[in-house]
């Protein structure tokens, strides 16, 4: 006798829900039910630092480097550009587009003020790489503590 698992089937039902919906659009579902987190915001980043700078690692594959808008003010920066639709050609029939288009913006909170003229950005395999030196009051400090 198989056993009945209410999770599995929830699962199943969310993603039968997610493809009726989905349906000949290119769109997702923002409701948290039925569609996780990660599948809401593009793009998606890696966030890191050392002693001394901020990285900011964001997926954009598809996206044109050059059409990629970066802004940062104090510990905040957002990612912002376009990603262009799937053109279907002459005779072409398409069986599944999942590939998303339109614009897009990312507002990430950064874990320290920066400093707005030293931030470099590059865009290689279809990975932003943003680098932010670190505000110099929000560097850590050594103390030296003196003994008596």
């Amino acid at each position: 006798m198989a056993s009945w698992d209410v999770l599995r089937e929830l699962d199943n039902l969310r993603r039968e829900i997610d493809e009726a919906f989905r349906g000949g659009h290119n769109r997702q579902l923002s409701s948290p039910f039925l569609a996780p987190a990660g599948a809401r915001r593009f793009p998606l980043v890696n966030v890191s630092e050392d002693e001394g700078r901020v990285y900011v690692e964001a997926l954009v594959p598809g996206v044109d480097p050059a059409g990629i808008d970066l802004s940062v003010m104090r510990n905040t920066i957002t990612i912002s550009g376009e990603r262009k639709p799937f053109v279907e050609q002459q005779g072409q029939v398409v069986h599944r587009s999942e590939l998303g288009s339109g614009t897009f913006s990312r507002t990430l909170e950064l874990p320290a003020d920066i400093e707005p003229n030293q931030i470099s950005a590059e865009c290689r395999d279809g990975i932003l790489l943003v680098t932010l030196a670190k505000a110099e009051h929000a560097k850590p400090k050594k103390i030296e503590i003196k003994l008596s």
